[in-house]
């Protein structure tokens, strides 16, 4: 129905080609990640979490006793709160509820496992400042997907409680990259490759083994997460990546919601500004935040 829209997005994507360094290549992602305007009725503020920097947003009429932790994509290197500043205010307005994006460190400066480590932080920050866990959603797309189900599993495992729901947007969840949506999407997908993939594990990796089931949650185990809702695109090569961390989620009764939206790319709502595809699938991420926080 949608299917002539992504076209724009292709367009944007392919006018920045990715260059070969690092610094340039985390300037790109923030240049076309965030190249639609915020709306001005978002409220942001600055917030420090341990040693990174985080952001609040808050849009008009959300409950500020509900919290969307959101970690952001990019591989582990690369991303920010300024790539994702869009994403995640939107689907705070559309849940309803206030939003804490964090800058967890990035590899290679800061290897596995810095980025869970400060995601967990983050979670125990809004524990300490009041926010009850059920009241709590945290998302991420993409390596923050994966960092969002790590997150959960250290907690779990710690016997802490955990957040009232998750959404998983194109996540990364396997970073030997077995599915076969790696090969058989790599044509149409005109962001993630194999190579680069491989480039982004060696790197966020630093040595650990790909089948850390901290870092491949694809290889944990899930038992008694909290109601989990996934979207990706069906024009992805992480398409198998979400469908069977849907499958793994639900074979151990995990209330699991998978969405394969079509022609979609990855991160896709991150351009819903220009694509009616991203606006619906945030509209029913926001649903679903709703619906499962307590109030």
């Amino acid at each position: 129905m949608y299917e002539n829209e992504i076209d724009t997005v292709r367009a944007l994507l392919q006018s920045r080609p990715r260059p070969t360094s690092l610094a340039e290549r985390r300037q790109r992602l923030d240049l076309v990640a965030a190249a639609d305007p915020i709306a001005p009725d978002i409220h942001f503020e600055r917030q420090m979490v341990g040693m990174c920097e985080a952001e609040w947003s808050l849009a008009p009429e959300s409950d500020t006793a509900k919290t969307l932790l959101f970690f952001h994509g990019g591989g582990y290197c690369s991303g920010s709160i300024q790539s994702h500043r869009r994403m995640v205010a939107e689907t705070g307005r559309a849940a309803r509820v206030r939003t804490l994006a964090l800058g967890y460190r990035l590899a290679p400066e800061s290897p596995f496992p810095s980025a869970l480590d400060d995601g967990l932080a983050a979670f125990e920050f809004l524990l300490a400042h009041g926010v009850p866990a059920a009241s709590i959603a945290i998302g991420g797309d993409s390596a923050g997907g994966g960092l969002t189900l790590a997150t959960m599993i250290r907690l779990r495992d710690a016997g802490k409680p955990l957040p009232g729901c998750a959404w998983l947007v194109s996540p990364w969840v396997d970073l030997e990259m077995t599915g076969a949506s790696i090969d058989e999407k790599d044509a149409v997908d005109p962001l993630i490759h194999r190579d680069y993939l491989e480039e982004l594990a060696d790197a966020y990796l630093g040595g650990t083994s790909a089948r850390d089931p901290l870092a491949s949650p694809l290889h944990a185990d899930l038992a008694g997460l909290p109601p989990t809702l996934i979207q990706v695109g069906s024009a992805e090569t992480l398409l198998d990546d979400a469908v069977r961390i849907a499958r793994r989620l639900g074979a151990v009764d995990v209330a699991t919601n998978l969405e394969i939206w079509p022609h979609m790319i990855h991160a896709w709502h991150l351009w819903a500004a220009r694509l009616i595809s991203g606006r619906m699938a945030i509209a029913s991420a926001g649903a679903f935040i709703n619906k499962h926080l307590a109030t």
